[in-house]
């Protein structure tokens, strides 16, 4: 009997498939998504081979075989049933058109499927994003910041660049975007079906392919903790020893270079590596203290970001007070850490990135003008 249930089980899932693809002959080998609504439905090609982890965490979602979903979704086709929450779009009084967004559990924006994953954005050899928000139809996943994914997704309208390398793209609409177009606020996805046509997107493991990308991320998080706490930890011994210059300001040379000390409105050029008290790094221009973090950017680099700026050996010049200060005390070649109170950094209104009242630690580097 198990083995006629099983029989039986195969028997309806190969004939889901055939029909699906009867349903759209004209599509080529590929995984793809379709929408069904009450207004028509919208058909998505699926990016599985470049852009595996992300389209893998969406399938595995539609199709129930996603194991670290909340345990009341589990076995569950996931986006049944949920609404595009958030549309902006002429069709609805909107004065552009930008967006539809849906794959809330709450139906508000606020929920995600009980985890949360890095961003997967494939880039060319040059650090260009490969798939961009560069045209209506291309599908990708919100986020409520950076490595925040979870369940929700949009699909364009316009082209948006100042979403490239920002939201990870892994689709594109190839039937239905009229429907996507003219979408209303609060439709309901009546269903969300997979269709695999070819052996390749048959044979692909969905939910394997996202757990892959899930555990390797895992591991390096642990690292670059470990490297978090082994870094603080050197700060703080060395802060010790580091010579106070105001109360709770200090400033210790890591190395003593053997420039002389610039002249004040004097050209000068300024590496350096922010860091919280905990460890994290805030931002660097140095390359290989990106690296080290796990923050390294290919398009920063072939900007030239990972080298040291330019500025004036000057108060007066538009940079943290503490940094500007610390930097009275250097001469050309000196590398030093300097130690700001929060009061001579962001102070209480804080700064993007960098909550109210953070005291700041700064790896400074000063070299001449070239």
């Amino acid at each position: 009997m198990k083995f006629l249930k099983g029989s039986v089980l195969a028997i309806l899932l190969v004939f889901f498939a055939c029909s699906e693809e009867i349903k759209y002959p004209a599509l080529e080998d590929g995984l793809y998504a379709e929408i069904v609504t009450i207004d028509g439905n919208i058909v998505l090609n699926l990016e599985f081979e470049k852009v595996p982890a992300t389209v893998g965490n969406f399938v595995s979602l539609a199709e129930g075989t996603n194991k670290m979903v909340t345990d009341s979704m589990k076995g569950k086709p996931y986006y049944n049933g949920l609404n595009f929450h958030r549309v902006i779009s002429r069709a609805t009084a909107g004065n552009q058109d930008f967006m539809i967004q849906g794959g809330c559990p709450l139906g508000t924006g606020g929920g995600d499927p009980g985890y949360r994953f890095a961003d997967e954005i494939p880039r060319d050899s040059v650090g260009d994003v490969l798939f961009k928000h560069d045209r209506p139809g291309v599908l990708s996943m919100a986020n409520g910041g950076p490595d925040s994914n979870g369940s929700q997704f949009f699909i364009m309208l316009e082209p948006r660049a100042h979403l490239d390398g920002v939201h990870a793209v892994f689709g594109s609409v190839v039937m239905g975007q009229k429907i996507a177009h003219n979408l209303k606020k609060n439709t309901v996805i009546e269903e969300l079906n997979i269709i695999r046509v070819g052996k390749k997107a048959k044979s692909f493991n969905a939910f394997k392919a996202f757990k892959k990308f899930v555990d390797i991320e895992l591991e390096k998080a642990k690292e670059i903790e470990k490297i978090e706490q082994e870094t603080i930890a050197r700060f703080l011994k060395l802060k010790v020893q580091a010579q106070e210059l105001s109360p709770d300001f200090k400033i210790y040379f890591l190395e003593k270079g053997d420039g002389v000390q610039p002249k004040l409105e004097s050209r000068i050029r300024i590496g350096y590596a922010a860091y919280f008290t905990n460890g994290k790094l805030l931002d660097t221009n140095i390359k290989e203290v990106a690296e080290k973090f796990g923050k390294y950017n290919q398009i920063k680099d072939a900007r030239r970001g990972y080298e040291p700026f330019a500025s004036t050996y000057s108060m007066n010049e538009p940079l943290v007070q503490g940094f500007k200060e610390g930097l009275q005390e250097m001469k050309f070649g000196d590398k030093a850490l300097l130690y700001l109170p929060a009061h001579l950094a962001w102070g209480e209104q804080g700064s993007r990135g960098v909550p109210a009242n953070s005291d700041i630690i700064f790896r400074v580097e000063l070299y001449p003008p070239n």
